[in-house]
């Protein structure tokens, strides 16, 4: 009973290494005829942790240019060629830009053994990080320099800005100083005209004997009783026809002809 269980146990881990061994052959000529992703699922079927078997399916992942499995997958298959998995490693790293992990690791691949294709990938990598370090600081740079071109382009834009809102600004003083000018040139000649039309009604009042009435006179006359303003108007005709006499020169004049010695007054010619 127990030789039978026993071959039957035999037979089983048998047939298993046999179809693993199908399977891992089936996934190397997928990889030798370059259908990598296929080859990584075969690998990946198999579920084993034969670190040879992780490590080939890391090289069909990153054939396949699926880098993160890969990375996962070497990390997996310590046991194989440490110089040769330290190297691909860098192979992954460098792929995904991440040059100073790619140079760590080759520099790790080297200890371990002298190659002359992993210090060819080391200096790769150590030469692309520099280029890479002179492009950003290039960057930098032509940022910089972009950046003092836009902060001169707007200083010169806010001094326009300003220069138009002075010019506008002087325009408007220009504008209200015309205006207030031609208000004094307005309110002058309006003056002028008022003084002009005053004396022109003073010299016909004048010519026609009359005074405009000053607001003493107008109220003086108004506590005048009838019998005064009566008399006061007959005044004022015998002072208008005297005045109008004086105009047609109808009134005689009284002239005194007086003596330079005695101061008498000349008796023969009294006119």
């Amino acid at each position: 009973m127990n030789k039978l269980i026993f071959f039957i146990i035999s037979s089983n881990f048998l047939w298993a290494d046999i179809f693993d061994f199908q399977t891992i052959e089936k996934a190397n000529k997928s990889y030798e005829k370059g259908d990598f992703n296929k080859s990584a699922r075969l690998f990946d079927s198999l579920n084993k942790d034969d670190p040879q078997v992780k490590y080939d399916k890391a090289n069909a992942q990153y054939k396949a240019g699926r880098y993160d499995e890969a990375l996962s997958s070497y990390k997996n298959a310590k046991g194989v060629d440490e110089a040769q998995r330290q190297h691909n490693m860098g192979n992954v790293h460098f792929k995904k830009q991440e040059l100073d992990k790619a140079i760590e690791a080759y520099e790790k691949a080297l200890k371990v053994r002298d190659d002359k294709d992993t210090k060819h990938n080391l200096e790769l990598a150590k030469k692309k990080k520099k280029e890479e370090e002179k492009k950003k600081e290039q960057e930098k740079k032509n940022e910089d320099k972009d950046k003092k071109e836009d902060k001169k382009k707007d200083d010169k834009k806010e001094q326009d800005k300003k220069k138009e809102q002075d010019k506008k600004d002087q325009q408007k003083k220009d504008e209200e100083k015309k205006k207030e000018e031609e208000k004094k040139d307005s309110q002058k000649k309006e003056d002028e005209k008022k003084k002009a039309d005053e004396k022109k009604k003073a010299e016909e009042e004048a010519k026609n004997g009359k005074k405009e009435k000053k607001p003493k006179e107008e109220e003086a006359e108004k506590k005048m009783t009838p019998q005064e303003k009566k008399n006061e108007e007959m005044r004022k005709k015998e002072l208008k026809h005297m005045m109008k006499q004086l105009q047609k020169k109808k009134m005689p004049t009284m002239m005194y002809q007086t003596n330079p010695e005695k101061g008498e007054r000349n008796e023969q010619n009294p006119w």
